[in-house]
């Protein structure tokens, strides 16, 4: 007995030095306060974040569409810059990962569960309720499929670039921790190494967990949706939550055996299941109007580029974007901090050039190409046979399995399907997990174990609670609401990059 005591302590004290107390016990404390909450009072939590969403939509959206179009702007001066030829790392060292292992990671985790969950239902929905044009008009089809390339296009990858570049940067050019802190060292100087920079770590932790929770949510119901409808699984809330507590433990178990194995490994055979289902829809489905689709709203998104990123709609009674452009850049402030420093976990070695044409350009045309595929055979069996819309608006959740049917093969797809968002959802949440234990660990790329695993299995927890307070409302409140924060700290980011790449001219 003796013995396992003296054991206990040891891994106990080998534990607390491999974490930053102030940060771990801080967001650690936040977070069970918000499962606690959100579980126990599921319906107060539903109004809260109800209101929430109203409150931050009509106050604070234009900010939102500000802050993001500065940050579109600042990577591209980024890329063509003087600084781009600026390598991630000391001199002579080199990318840790190839190119496809680190294209494959990146991408898993940047858009994961949120592009196979939205790719049919966010054309759909802009078709039958489009912001400006006739709902289900020609002219509405059109509109559904800019506003789906504007809203999976270069603005969410800007900001995870300006997040990204600015931790890589600091971290492998001048050893600052991988954390959110770091982006505060130009502008605070040691400071970050107080209770700000604390403070700040604990709330990206805390805001990563639920943006991951947000996509761990959506995961949950699709594959709860695929379930129904081939296995007559029941459709509910309790299913979701056993689908979230199984798929976590393996998720947290990828998590324990880190970037290079489990993480890695998963993410590229998230990217060929990926691909192998692009293929069979491109193939099976109407190919030559995915083609006209896929270049007809390029060219469509290149020339309206700059007026739809600084389109704010002023009609008093009108939503729409509040639901859609509102919440998709609040998700995507929520998830900076997540793919941010994962991403700059990963590519150590690359140039600044390298990383910002990378990672804005290459995910983005993915992208372009799954909506057309997935959002344009959706719009195509729709106007053909029609119904499609009603039981994707009934619940979106159902839309990739209501588009197989129309298909051949249609139950080995769906299959097929569910074991891809099993996947996504097995990414997304590792790669976040990692990314938390890493900051409350103060910056440690290899953080402890037992963090990983607490991690793992809060991401799991507050998705449970999330979908218990309210489903997709709550989800996209939680989303919006923590994003408001982390866009001042990008503006922060940009700022800090700036100064950093004044200093460092002599050397270029």
């Amino acid at each position: 007995m003796k013995k396992y005591i003296e054991h206990s302590i040891y891994h106990l004290q080998e534990w607390r030095r491999g974490i930053s107390p102030p940060v771990f016990f801080t967001a650690a404390g936040l977070n069970i306060i918000f499962i606690f909450f959100a579980g126990f009072w599921n319906k107060t939590a539903e109004q809260l974040f109800g209101s929430i969403l109203d409150t931050i939509t009509q106050k604070f959206g234009w900010w939102y569409i500000v802050i993001t179009a500065i940050l579109v702007v600042f990577t591209f001066w980024l890329m063509v810059s003087r600084y781009g030829k600026l390598r991630l790392g000391k001199q002579g060292e080199h990318p840790q990962f190839s190119y496809t292992a680190w294209l494959a990671m990146l991408f898993a985790a940047g858009m994961g569960m949120g592009l196979v969950f939205w790719g049919v239902a966010e054309p759909l929905f802009h078709y039958q309720l489009p912001p400006m044009a006739e709902s289900r008009s020609h002219e509405a089809a059109a509109e559904a499929m800019h506003f789906s390339f504007f809203h999976w296009g270069l603005h969410p990858w800007a900001i995870y670039v300006v997040f990204g570049l600015s931790i890589a940067l600091l971290h492998y050019r001048y050893d600052l921790p991988l954390a959110p802190r770091t982006l505060l060292y130009p502008v605070l100087g040691s400071r970050i190494n107080g209770w700000l920079g604390h403070a700040t770590d604990a709330f990206c932790t805390v805001g990563t967990l639920l943006g991951v929770a947000t996509s761990l949510g959506l995961g949950a119901m699709q594959i709860n949706a695929g379930l129904t409808h081939i296995a007559d699984v029941d459709y509910s809330t309790a299913v979701q939550i056993w689908i979230i507590t199984l798929i976590t433990a393996v998720a947290t178990f990828s998590t324990v055996s880190g970037v290079s194995k489990g993480i890695r490994y998963l993410s590229v055979l998230n990217c060929l299941l990926m691909g192998l289902f692009l293929v069979f829809v491109f193939v099976a489905g109407p190919t030559t109007y995915q083609m006209a689709t896929f270049f007809s709203t390029f060219a469509d998104y290149v020339q309206e580029f700059v007026p739809t990123s600084l389109w704010l709609d002023l009609r008093p009674d009108v939503d729409w974007q509040a639901h859609w452009t509102f919440f998709f850049w609040g998700w995507w402030f929520s998830w900076a901090p997540f793919v941010g420093i994962f991403v700059a976990r990963i590519s150590k070695g690359r140039t600044i050039r390298e990383f910002v044409a990378c990672v804005l350009f290459i995910p983005t045309l993915v992208n372009f190409v799954w909506f057309s595929v997935f959002g344009g055979t959706g719009l195509y069996m729709e106007e053909q046979n029609g119904g499609l819309v009603e039981p994707v608006m009934d619940n979106v959740a159902m839309s990739l399995q209501i588009l197989l049917t129309y298909l051949p093969w249609t139950t080995l797809m769906q299959w097929v399907g569910i074991i891809m968002a099993v996947v996504f959802f097995i990414t997304s949440s590792d790669s976040g997990s990692f990314v938390d234990d890493m900051v409350t660990s103060g910056g440690n790329p290899n953080p402890p174990i037992a963090n990983r695993i607490f991690w793992g299995v809060s991401e799991g927890a507050a998705a449970a609670v999330l979908l218990l307070a309210g489903g997709l409302q709550a989800l996209q409140a939680v989303s919006i609401s923590v994003g408001l924060p982390q866009s001042i700290l990008l503006l922060l980011g940009c700022l800090g990059v700036i100064k950093v790449l004044r200093t460092t001219d002599s050397s270029l």
